[in-house]
């Protein structure tokens, strides 16, 4: 597993520390993070979540990487100790594995500002010029150099990436209005808003942050400092540090129309993928003819733990009778389609589907096996579970509920190991 070259100039990017945020559980994925931090959901069948925040960094030439975690993270952990150990350490190049210490009193992470403060002997030893703070439960591909060159050329002492959303959906994010100079300095912002500010000439949208920062790390360590100190404050970026920022006209934008990689005519790519419709819809997005996320770029890839698994086998050869087929889908490593229809759907690795079943707009996360007969409709199964013969699932929501599936607002059925009286594992 090799990251990308890079051509840009990469004195920006040699001096950056990036800060990973990936200790949130994502409670509104509901019960695929009961057992998992959100950025160790897995992700496109092969990937997690997070690994789309960590190839970001490595291929724009970022090697000097922390990951802050906290809420139930051995799995997560276990993947970056495993699939992120490339870096050349000779070489200075690093992914550390930040796990909460409770190294201020004797409290875990307050909040995304805290959990930076609390780990700032990381940015002291990397002897960092800027700091690159980034939430590691995002989908997107994005040249984080091209943010940097952008920051530095501003002059200005923080930026904030930015996308442009639906104004019904902005209420999820931290939502900007832009000073109107013309300059690039970001004059309001407000997290999570009940009423997001529109965008001037377009009522219809909003100018949403990505999560995405570039501090100058002396302003960023004196902030971090004043927040602390400060007892009325929630320690958060989004409701403290920012908008305290913003009021003193420190903070400029970035659009990330400038630095997406692999844009398509839609326009840039980046999902918030926080709730189980989201979740399901972005992936259920990669099995379209021409998707808006690519993954396969050679110039940008998406990097993860390579497993050796053996190609993904479709049996038996019998037309009109057993054929294990499977239709504008992802298959990934060691499936096994025995005669078995798989239509519009992701396996993810080690999946196994029996003969006589038919899987239709659904993600079978890894390690599962479905028994022969086996009905599935939009649905999510997670990782581990053992569907008996016969069983369906995403034909009927209401029954579905009666069973004890979680289903979503958007009729997704989402059926995990506990719901079918089998012993959940780690991750």
């Amino acid at each position: 597993m090799q990251p990308a070259p890079s051509s840009r100039p990469d004195e920006p990017c040699r001096r950056t520390y990036a800060m990973v945020l990936a200790g949130g559980r994502g409670k509104r994925l509901g019960p695929l993070t009961d057992r998992r931090a959100k950025p160790a959901v897995p992700f496109a069948g092969k990937l997690e979540i997070i690994d789309f925040a960590l190839s970001n960094c490595v291929n724009a030439g970022i090697r000097h990487i922390g990951v802050l975690t906290q809420y139930k993270a051995q799995s997560l952990i276990r993947h970056l100790e495993r699939g992120w150990g490339f870096l050349a350490a000779t070489l200075g190049e690093y992914v550390d594995v930040v796990p909460a210490q409770q190294q201020v009193g004797e409290a875990w992470y307050a909040g995304t500002a805290d959990a930076v403060a609390q780990n700032v002997e990381l940015i002291r030893e990397a002897d960092a010029r800027w700091v690159l703070v980034l939430a590691g439960d995002h989908v997107y591909k994005m040249d984080y150099a091209v943010m940097l060159a952008d920051h530095v050329a501003s002059g200005a002492a923080v930026t904030m990436a930015c996308i442009d959303v639906p104004r019904h959906e902005a209420s999820a994010f931290g939502v900007l209005q832009l000073a109107e100079d013309g300059s690039g300095r970001v004059a309001a912002f407000a997290e999570k808003p009940s009423d997001p500010a529109p965008l001037p000439g377009r009522p219809d949208r909003a100018l949403a942050s990505m999560g995405v920062y570039v501090f100058d790390a002396d302003l960023l360590l004196a902030e971090l400092a004043r927040d602390a100190a400060d007892r009325t404050s929630s320690h958060d970026f989004g409701h403290d540090l920012l908008p305290a920022l913003v009021a003193r006209g420190l903070v400029h934008v970035h659009d990330f129309a400038r630095s997406c990689v692999n844009t398509t005519p839609q326009g840039p790519y980046w999902r918030d993928v926080g709730t189980v419709d989201a979740y399901y819809a972005a992936n259920m997005d990669l099995v379209q003819v021409q998707p808006q996320l690519n993954l396969y770029d050679d110039d940008w890839p998406i990097l993860s733990q390579q497993r050796q698994l053996p190609p993904a086998k479709f049996v038996f050869d019998e037309l009109g009778g057993r054929c294990g087929q499977a239709l504008q889908s992802l298959v990934a490593s060691g499936c096994i389609v025995s005669g078995a229809l798989v239509r519009r759907s992701i396996l993810f690795s080690k999946v196994h589907v029996d003969e006589g079943s038919a899987v239709e707009d659904s993600l079978l996360l890894p390690n599962v096996r479905c028994g022969r007969g086996v009905r599935l409709r939009r649905c999510i199964v997670d990782k581990h579970c053992r569907l008996p013969d016969g069983f369906t699932a995403g034909l009927d929501p209401d029954s579905d509920r009666a069973r004890g599936f979680f289903v979503t607002p958007g009729g997704v059925t989402l059926i995990t190991p506990e719901m079918i009286g089998q012993a959940g594992r780690v991750g």
